[in-house]
């Protein structure tokens, strides 16, 4: 048994699914003979594809964004044709009778033991060009799930070092039961993609690679953290018990979909969902949400083949507004930088990237880029028979006055614009996503120059407690209930109510049951999360008055730790709602 965090309740039993590294089971055994002229015309025909893809998306990111940005694909065809590199490649097909992939791999490995000698920090920094351009590669010879001739039938379990948001559409063409990562906390990538489909999912597991293989059997319970690699048959017995438990429990809160979001005295509550796609805004109204609360349009750009231009991504919006409910969708612009980058805006190596070029600090600096997709996004307002979609703007990282003054101003001449082009432009609300700090403390002055407002308690969590949410050697800090983060909410939700306008929490803790009655002791009625918890949160409320959420607040916020907050609060939960407890998680 190992542990690690919990970061998606439930229980599930199945056959484990290795990704290493960037490279899915490259093939290790030695090519027969006369498999090696065949293996090395697949890489050929990889390079000539990767070669088209290099050549399209300088084109297109040059007209779009800038010469100066589509260099990189300039210096990624150059690795491509590069002599050596493409000798090292062949040279591990012929002499070693390797798989392209595997190739791949140990030339990657070559390469990296190469650059990270170097003194020079731009040379050592290049092997992230080279790192792409292998990737590009590998993805033409086979997809991010490929299967050896040993398939693993049924749903599996991922278990990977860690998920990356461009392996997140490859997910979709596999049954994925569970997930479990050696790196990460409960807000990171794998997470929250767990979570958006209901799947249990536990991760910092260190070193899980090394004690699992293909086709062992793997328990992951993700309320607890624990997860059983190759457990006998009674533990396996035990666990495929409360499997049936979960899934059963699951199939009941479903059928609540079409039933009001109201608690036990009335009040109603607003459900809304966060999606990355069409088939998640599906997923929301099968769920029975109220709207979109957060559309993270990042990953549109991350899972592109190359640049959505102004009428891509205005088909993709209106996509999404016809799949959602109500056609009610809060978009949020471009959070890109940290871990998610797309290279044509630049992934230069930061000491801390997650508090430096990220987010609206870098749509400031692509102001033509960034422009292109607020066009977009008024546009997408209108819907294709003419009628008005419930469409909002949202901003992300808002540090400061200025900042929030100065994106209104964009809205405000790409309306003009538009209206100057004779297209009918509506009225699109502006918000901003509240999660860095210094924005929680001067909110009121925020509040003059906004619609609305959207709490990200993922990144607001991790700025104050000064904790990377993806660390799992920090993750004890990096908690949503911790009395300091409870204390910043509470401020915040206030000061929007006081202001009149309208606040919503949209982070992955606006599905936690613990922190959901916490915030409807705070006065918040409206909150958006995975799809999948929507049915469970409905519930939840079901079983609450408003008196009792204040008495539990009140008794939340007298305890001085993050531990004692979190006991206080799951003993909470069974007296509330027993029936939930198998998908109640820290």
């Amino acid at each position: 048994m190992r542990k690690g965090i919990a970061v998606s309740p439930g229980v599930v039993v199945g056959k484990a699914y290795c990704i290493h590294d960037i490279f899915v089971n490259p093939k290790t055994r030695r090519l027969a003979e006369d498999s090696i002229f065949a293996e090395l015309r697949r890489y050929e025909i990889a390079r000539e594809r990767t070669a088209a893809d290099l050549h399209a998306l300088h084109q297109k990111v040059a007209s779009q964004v800038g010469a100066e940005q589509a260099a990189v694909f300039h210096a990624h065809e150059t690795i491509l044709h590069d002599p050596a590199f493409t000798a090292k490649v062949r040279a591990r097909i012929v002499d070693h009778h390797e798989a392209a992939p595997a190739a791949l791999e140990h030339v990657l490995a070559e390469y990296t033991a190469l650059f990270t000698r170097m003194e020079d920090e731009y040379l050592r920094e290049r092997l992230v060009d080279v790192r792409d351009v292998i990737i590009r590669l590998s993805g033409h010879l086979s997809p991010v799930l490929s299967q050896d001739p040993e398939t693993i039938s049924g749903p599996i379990v991922l278990v990977a070092s860690e998920l990356l948001p461009s392996q997140v559409v490859a997910l979709g063409q596999r049954e994925v039961a569970g997930i479990v990562t050696q790196s990460g906390g409960q807000t990171s990538h794998a997470a929250i993609l767990a979570r958006s489909r209901g799947i249990p999912a536990v991760s910092g597991v260190p070193g899980i690679l090394r004690t699992v293989k293909n086709g062992d059997t793997v328990v992951v319970d993700g309320s607890s953290g624990h997860v059983i690699v190759n457990p006998d048959s009674e533990t396996e017995s035990a666990y495929r018990k409360l499997q049936r438990e979960f899934v059963h429990l699951k199939d009941v809160l479903a059928e609540n979909r079409d039933l009001p979001a109201v608690t036990a005295d009335g009040v109603p509550i607003e459900l809304l969902a966060n999606i990355n796609n069409v088939e998640d805004a599906r997923a929301a109204a099968a769920m029975g949400a109220a709207g979109i609360g957060l559309f993270r349009t990042e990953y549109l750009f991350l899972t592109h083949s190359s640049v959505p231009d102004e009428e891509e991504q205005l088909a993709a919006y209106r996509a999404i507004i016809e799949a959602s409910p109500h056609n009610r969708v809060c978009i949020r612009t471009l959070d890109l930088g940290g871990d998610k980058t797309i290279p044509y805006l630049g992934h230069d190596r930061e000491a801390n990237p997650f508090m430096g070029w990220r987010s609206i600090r870098l749509s400031f600096e692509h102001p033509q880029f960034f422009t292109t997709q607020i066009r977009a996004i008024v546009r997408s307002a209108r819907n294709t028979d003419g009628s008005q979609a419930d469409v909002r703007i949202m901003f992300p990282m808002i540090t400061t006055l200025e900042e929030i003054r100065r994106v209104r101003a964009m809205v405000h001449r790409v309306r003009r614009a538009l209206s100057a082009e004779r297209e009918v432009v509506d009225s699109v609300p502006i918000g901003l996503m509240l999660e860095v700090p210094a924005a929680a403390v001067s909110i009121e002055s925020l509040l003059d120059v906004v619609d609305f407002v959207s709490i990200g308690s993922n990144d607001l969590v991790q700025y104050l407690m000064a904790a990377d949410r993806d660390n799992p050697k920090v993750s004890h800090l990096c908690q949503p209930l911790s009395p300091p983060v409870l204390k910043v909410l509470a401020s915040v939700i206030a000061a929007c109510h006081r202001a009149r306008k309208p606040v919503t929490l949209c982070g992955e803790m606006a599905g936690h049951p613990r922190a959901f009655v916490l915030l409807i002791g705070m006065g918040l009625r409206s909150f958006s999360m995975s799809p999948a918890f929507i049915p469970l949160i409905k519930d939840v409320a079901r079983h609450l008055t408003i008196p009792d959420a204040e008495d539990v607040l009140a008794g939340a916020l007298r305890l001085k730790t993050t531990s004692a907050v979190n006991r206080f609060m799951a003993d909470q939960i069974s007296r509330l709602a027993p029936n939930l407890r198998i998908l109640d998680s820290a």
